[in-house]
């Protein structure tokens, strides 16, 4: 994770059970936080949820850059207790909760909530004390 340091705000934790980081409102954010949620999923050895988180946490930090403008966060917490589940939270400073819109075939866009919706257990929208959390849950292998 060294090299992904010049890209990320700060490194909250990556010990246990949680894995938390604050990445910058810039482009690079999206890829720098992919990686970094693949590399902590595959340091937990839950590799096959790697790559699906990654392209879940992608389309909401993409969200987060088109409509925020402060600092991302972006939290895993992995428990046995939460009825084997995974949840992913990407957090920013715009406290509107994202909308799901309606797409034709030839939109190029606006499909994010919808693949986020379809592709995990459950998912939703909190507001923070400055800003909001969207999130989602993966089931656990196993």
């Amino acid at each position: 994770m060294g090299s992904l340091a010049w890209e990320v705000i700060g490194v909250i934790d990556t010990e246990g059970e949680c894995a938390e980081w604050t990445f910058p409102a810039d482009p690079g954010a999206v890829r720098t936080a992919r990686r970094a949620v693949r590399d902590q999923l595959r340091s937990w050895g839950l590799d096959g949820l790697a790559d699906i988180a990654a392209l879940l946490v992608s389309e909401l930090v993409t969200n987060s850059l088109r409509h925020a403008t402060g600092p991302i966060g972006v939290r895993l917490v992995r428990s046995a207790d939460m009825r084997d589940t995974l949840r992913v939270e990407v957090s920013d400073p715009l406290p509107d909760p994202p909308r799901e819109r309606t797409t034709s075939p030839d939109d190029e866009s606006g499909r994010g909530l919808q693949l986020v919706a379809s592709s995990s257990r459950r998912w939703g929208t909190r507001p923070g004390g400055t800003g909001k959390t969207v999130w989602f849950e993966l089931g656990l292998p196993g």
